[in-house]
């Protein structure tokens, strides 16, 4: 009677690892299984070729282990990759392996579960979309097409070095009449397309090969068996690379499809809090930026949490409440639903809101925004105020950041408010590298900065991190500016509308007016 892997599940001894396959690079290939693992990780170990934007799915307190392996450059054996797995996993922790591609095609999945059930450890495997079939796919090229390819075969182009004879038989893939796929092939592609025509393959079979498949990285060449080594070596072409031989490499041209976006070609850094670099990195990558996320700094609660709570528990006796920031909405209201079960206890407090971003998250609270910023800064919500009547006498209540600009404050009681500011949140500067993003900074610097707060600015420098002469770096507003050209860094962006829709906006026409564009695309009405 023979035993699946899932017999490992025994009772008592529940699954606390997943060799969860990463995809071939375009972090929307990923599969729900995993991300639903992410979710739950305590600690998660990862490749090379795992996208970075995935590791966002995991808990900020989870664990971050690279183990990446690339030609000349092993962080870890594959036996120590083992060796922590296992030793992870009798720990008790819960443990996602995150692979590129498929864990069980050439990913050594195979070899990782085996340790893992030798050990006596659950585990569960979850397939990913393999760039086999992924990377012909996002180039326009079909694996199988009825009248040109009925056979698939799937080959390494990096076999395992200790080996006396080579698996991969050239005479047998050169006489199937389907489509031939070569994966980790680059380096030897020479002598593989050699043992492919010496086995009696014309050398005028089409072939293509496609490298960084499905990111705004993706570089596609076509031609055929007897060339195409030379002009990959030519055009510079290196790992990662799939390379695809057959008939089914003519339809690209019918086929062609993937448009990595106005800003394909230029590598976007994020530094805000890991929580909410999101939506920015998001729409940079939707226009075909190749983003990555350094989050520079972290949101912890007041030092003071029974002051904070006091005050939150008296917020309706206020005549308004003064929002600066999507964190302070947050840490508003989050004390505020620990202390009161009935969103009317709020009472008939009036609230404000400095920019579209601060009242949005204010809306998910089930809250409407009584008065406006024009400016989303905090002297666009002063002359908001100033429009709106008189102030004198009224009470405020601001919940901001600990060591926030006194602005408002101060404009405010000059005007004969009486206004009480509250320590909401800190903002403090972030700790470690758990996704990489400093490591893969100081390797290979970037071609776009952003920085949307004075304190991303701040802590981004204290990181002993600086752009480099050729970065180009964007504000999000005058104040963020300023902060950067007292540290002697110019912006060569800065948002008119001082919001991250402004600041997308921004970037795209500043690529558009340098000429780096072909075609400006249309900008949606908005992003």
């Amino acid at each position: 009677m023979s035993t699946s892997a899932s017999s490992s599940k025994a009772p008592g001894n529940p699954s606390k690892v997943a060799l969860v396959g990463a995809g071939p690079g375009d972090p929307g290939l990923f599969t729900l299984r995993g991300r639903e693992l992410l979710q739950q990780a305590d600690v998660v170990i990862y490749d090379y070729l795992c996208n970075p934007a995935l590791l966002q799915f995991a808990p900020e307190k989870a664990e971050f282990i690279y183990v990446g392996k690339k030609a000349g450059d092993h962080t870890m054996k594959q036996e120590e990759i083992n060796a922590l797995l296992i030793l992870m996993a009798r720990e008790g922790k819960r443990v996602v392996r995150l692979k590129g591609g498929d864990p069980f095609l050439f990913g050594r999945g195979g070899e990782e579960a085996l340790a893992l059930a030798q050990a006596g450890l659950g585990y569960e495997i979850v397939p990913g979309v393999t760039s086999a079939i992924g990377g012909p796919a996002y180039a326009g090229i079909p694996v199988t097409h009825r009248g040109l390819a009925s056979e698939v075969v799937i080959a390494t182009g990096h076999e395992d070095p200790s080996k006396s004879v080579p698996s991969v038989d050239y005479s047998a893939l050169a006489r199937t009449s389907g489509t031939k796929i070569f994966l980790m092939g680059v380096e030897r592609l020479g002598p593989i397309l050699d043992g492919l025509t010496q086995a009696g393959m014309s050398k005028e079979t089409p072939a293509a090969i496609v490298r960084w498949a499905t990111t705004p990285k993706q570089e596609v060449l076509i031609s055929t068996v007897g060339k195409l080594a030379d002009e990959a070596a030519a055009a510079g072409f290196t790992a990662p690379c799939v390379t695809i031989i057959g008939e089914v490499v003519k339809l690209r041209n019918q086929l062609a499809w993937f448009d990595p976006g106005p800003l394909a070609g230029i590598r976007a850094v994020v530094t805000r809090t890991r929580k909410q670099a999101g939506k920015l990195a998001n729409a940079l990558r939707l226009f075909g930026a190749e983003v990555d996320e350094l989050p520079t700094i972290r949101i912890e609660p007041p030092e003071d949490e029974k002051t904070f709570a006091e005050v939150v528990l008296d917020a309706h006796r206020y005549d308004w409440l003064v929002f600066s920031s999507p964190n302070a909405v947050e840490a508003f209201f989050t004390m505020f639903y620990k202390i009161y079960k009935d969103a009317r206890e709020l009472g008939g407090v009036r609230i404000a809101a400095v920019g579209p971003a601060t009242r949005a998250r204010i809306a998910e609270f089930r809250f409407a925004v009584d008065l406006e910023a024009k400016d989303f800064v905090a002297e666009g919500l002063l002359k908001a105020f100033e429009e709106n009547g008189s102030v004198e006498n009224l009470t405020f209540l601001i919940p901001r950041a600990a060591g926030g600009r006194d602005v408002l404050i101060e404009g405010l009681k000059a005007r004969g408010a009486i206004v009480d500011d509250v320590p909401a949140y800190r903002t403090l500067p972030a700790t470690g590298d758990v996704n990489g993003a400093v490591r893969r900074f100081l390797e290979t610097g970037a071609d776009l900065l952003t920085f949307t707060s004075s304190s991303t600015v701040e802590n981004f420098l204290a990181m002993g991190l600086r752009p480099g002469s050729s970065t180009c770096v964007a504000s999000i507003g005058p104040v963020t500016s300023k902060t950067l050209r007292e540290a002697g860094i110019e912006p060569s962006i800065e948002a008119e509308r001082h919001d991250v829709d402004g600041l997308i906006e921004a970037i795209l026409n500043y690529y558009h007016s340098k000429n780096r564009l072909e075609n400006r695309r249309d900008l949606p009405p908005s992003l």
